[in-house]
């Protein structure tokens, strides 16, 4: 009855101040990505250097999540447990991120000391900011709350390459900024996450953290052993399969945009739009995803989306062959690949919606951020390698077999996840004991 009675739209306020978070990541994300490796290249010939640089991210959130997310589940504080990190790592990263053009133009040294910082707040950051959201919203609702809080990141993320990227060509002197051209786009996205951090600090409320047994501290090592060992393989399978499905993503994200000039006479400007159309699609697909999950099971709905973004990227695959076949020329064959990808966006959303909220069905409150640091982990540890393979592939047979590198491994996540037996908006968490 309580559930008829409330139901996610009294959690659906908060849930959107949550998502301030995540826009202030979604944000700040593809700048980084976008032009980091350009400041990079004025100093770097080599690729494989700028490749070893651009990577920092991934191997700093590869530890420092976990680590940082633990340590939030063990403070304590007057305006909570996350708070404090949130609102001292978001500005120090806002600084270090307002500050990125600058730093390149004054020296490599300058550049590098300066990404190093960045990512070490902003990743630190990223824990937190994650697991407010399951410390703020039952069980039963975060498949929903997640698919909000995605939508607000990927929001981010279309402002950010669509309108903030724009301000890099604005040429104006500006008191205290200087001039704007090639710098603009960084402080105003800077002043964008500083806004964020005030809405989250001043709107968001965690709840008090009791003696009870469910809101009591559990050591690091034993919560690992815990999923590892525990008698339910749940969440062990879970994060397996997520390690899984994100090699597959992250060996064709870096290569997309390439791909896409070579195979459909693209320009440079329209090269990044297969990946503006999986941002756009996932943006307006999350929430209804969550919803989905939340009515026929979080697993059914992931499962049927790895299978649909097996059988799309295969279509890519088989995309060029078959406009030669037909005589389909390279404006049409764009169309229908812009299409495929919007398409990749909707599962691809359906999955990382709902994954999220299986690990934390799984906790109890005094272990979330392990969760939450167990999911970046195999994340960010697929990021890592997930390019390299798949440039293995791109190398001995061209660009299209990346494709094909992602849709095996989706399926094999798609098997993974067909052992999973918890995570379900009613199950009770993983045992301690």
């Amino acid at each position: 009855m309580e559930t008829r009675k409330t139901g996610f739209g009294s959690y659906l306020p908060v849930t959107f101040l949550i998502g301030f978070g995540f826009f202030t990541m979604g944000m700040m994300d593809p700048l980084y990505d976008s032009y980091v490796q350009i400041f990079l290249a004025k100093y770097i010939p080599l690729k494989s250097v700028i490749g070893l640089i651009m990577s920092l991210d991934n191997l700093l959130a590869l530890f420092l999540i976990p680590v940082v997310s633990v340590w939030s589940d063990h403070t304590r504080s007057p305006i909570g447990r996350r708070m404090p990190w949130i609102i001292i790592l978001l500005p120090l990263s806002a600084l270090c991120f307002g500050f990125i053009p600058y730093a390149a133009e004054h020296s490599l040294f300058a550049l590098v000391t300066l990404l190093v910082f960045l990512n070490l707040f902003k990743q630190s950051a990223r824990g937190p900011v994650v697991a407010l959201m399951p410390d703020t919203i039952p069980g039963r609702y975060r498949s929903q709350a997640n698919g909000v809080i995605n939508t607000m990141g990927n929001i981010a993320a279309i402002v950010g390459t669509l309108f903030l990227a724009r301000l890099m060509d604005v040429e104006m002197v500006l008191p205290v900024l200087g001039a704007t051209k090639n710098r603009l786009a960084f402080p105003a996205g800077a002043i964008f996450v500083l806004l964020a951090v005030v809405f989250l600090f001043a709107f968001v409320r965690e709840k008090n953290v009791s003696d009870g047994s469910d809101n009591k501290k559990v050591e690091l090592f034993r919560s690992l052993r815990m999923v590892f060992t525990a008698k339910d393989k749940s969440g062990f399978l879970v994060l397996v399969s997520l390690f899984l499905w994100f090699t597959g993503y992250q060996g064709v994200v870096p290569y997309l945009t390439e791909f896409s000039i070579r195979t459909f006479n693209l320009t440079t400007g329209q090269g990044p739009l297969a990946m503006g159309m999986v941002g756009i699609s996932s943006a307006l697909a999350a929430i209804p995803m969550g919803y989905a999950a939340s009515r026929w099971g979080r697993r059914r709905v992931i499962r049927i989306s790895l299978l649909a973004i097996a059988f799309l990227t295969v279509g890519v695959f088989f995309l060029e062959p078959f406009g030669r076949m037909t005589g389909t020329g390279a404006p049409t064959l764009k169309l229908v690949f812009w299409g495929l990808m919007f398409g990749f966006g909707v599962f691809w959303i359906a999955v990382v919606a709902n994954s999220f909220p299986m690990l934390w069905q799984m906790a109890h409150h005094g272990n979330i951020g392990v969760f939450t640091g167990l999911y970046y982990t195999f994340s960010q540890l697929a990021a890592i390698v997930a390019p390299a393979l798949s440039g293995i592939f791109i190398d001995l047979a061209g660009y299209r077999s990346m494709f094909l590198f992602c849709a095996v491994f989706f399926v094999l996540a798609f098997v993974v996840m067909g052992f999973v037996t918890g995570g379900e908006k009613n199950d009770a968490p993983v045992e301690l004991e």
